[in-house]
């Protein structure tokens, strides 16, 4: 396990920009020039429910560097379950660790997920790099477009495996923004793509909430079949507000990071 939350979250931006080069844009954007002001809200992180991986093994991680868990959220739709975590310094960074509910999928889709579990070394779970290890196994492009037919989320950790699924600025700490809204042209005018499920902003002043996010970039993955562009990871952008007794809401609002899922799919 790591020692520090900066050491592991540094590590995890390292390997989010090896995937999602698009990330570097997006501060030179809506960062100032007189200040580092791209302050990162939250990260996502994905898994299956199994007992050899579920989420609870993803928080271990988080847990042991000063993490504690407070709130949970479920996706009947997705077939999803999260939770997500907050350190005791308010300034680090939230974590956001969802899995997917493997049970109530097909008897295909759970075979190729329980195949690829399978090859996962118990010892590399514990390990210091394993929130950032990537995929353990190595799956067909015909498998994984079987998998996206049934779970778009199930897809993308058969290609890409444990990393940082998005980084999120905290548009509350930019100097250039107050607005989600401007945020968002902003990157729009910069050739941006902006994922419109459900609205390009997500959540309102009143769920004390408001997100968007790009679309994730594409990247080339290396299937046992070939190597094939897909979409890796995105950036998200959030907006919070304060509670009645003045604090800012922490938490997320389930029907807002629902479509905020949908910011990796294919397109």
């Amino acid at each position: 396990m790591h020692n520090t939350v900066d050491n592991l979250f540094q590590a995890l931006w390292d390997n989010y920009l090896e995937v999602t080069p698009s990330a570097v844009k997006v501060h030179e954007l809506l960062g100032s020039t007189q200040q580092n002001d791209v302050i990162n809200d939250h990260i996502a992180l994905r898994t299956f429910n199994h007992e050899k991986i579920g989420l609870e093994k993803l928080a271990a991680h988080f847990l042991a560097v000063g993490y504690k868990e407070c709130g949970e959220y479920h996706f009947e739709a997705k077939k999803l379950y999260a939770k997500h975590y907050e350190h005791t310094d308010p300034t680090k960074p939230k974590v956001f660790i969802s899995e997917l509910l493997v049970e109530k999928c097909s008897q295909a889709l759970q075979s190729v997920v329980n195949s690829m579990i399978d090859e996962i070394d118990e010892a590399a779970i514990t390990a210091d790099n394993f929130l950032y290890s990537g995929t353990h196994w190595q799956v067909s492009h015909d498998t994984y477009q079987a998998l996206l037919a049934e779970s778009e989320y199930a897809a993308w950790m058969a290609a890409w495996g444990y990393r940082a699924n998005h980084f999120t600025v905290s548009i509350n700490y930019l100097s250039n923004f107050t607005k989600i809204t401007d945020v968002n042209q902003n990157l729009k005018d910069a050739g941006f793509e902006l994922n419109s499920a459900g609205g390009e902003v997500k959540g309102s002043p009143e769920v004390l909430l408001e997100q968007s996010s790009t679309l994730a970039d594409h990247h080339s993955v290396l299937f046992s079949d070939g190597e094939f562009k897909i979409p890796s990871c995105f950036y998200e952008f959030a907006l919070r507000y304060a509670k009645p007794d003045g604090e800012l809401y922490t938490g997320f609002v389930a029907a807002s990071a629902d479509k905020i899922f949908e910011s990796t799919n294919a397109r």
